[in-house]
């Protein structure tokens, strides 16, 4: 049976590391897209979609970067 809540994607990198344990130091945005990027060849056979994901948050925080002139 799979777990919904921590599916086995989550614990498949070939590291040994989980992207929370990584995702959990950044920002929201950059956390996931750190997260999307991580996980993108873990949970589908084409990462285009979770890579699409990453693009999103990064230009969402590209965007607030600019605005707050950090």
């Amino acid at each position: 049976m799979s777990d919904p809540v921590n599916p086995s994607h989550y614990k498949a990198h070939p590291s040994g590391v989980e992207a929370i344990q990584i995702t959990e130091h950044f920002n929201f945005s950059l956390g996931n897209c750190i997260k999307y990027i991580w996980r993108a060849s873990l949970k589908h056979s084409n990462p285009l979609e979770d890579l699409r994901k990453a693009q999103w948050y990064l230009n969402r925080e590209i965007e607030r970067v600019e605005k707050n002139g950090e």
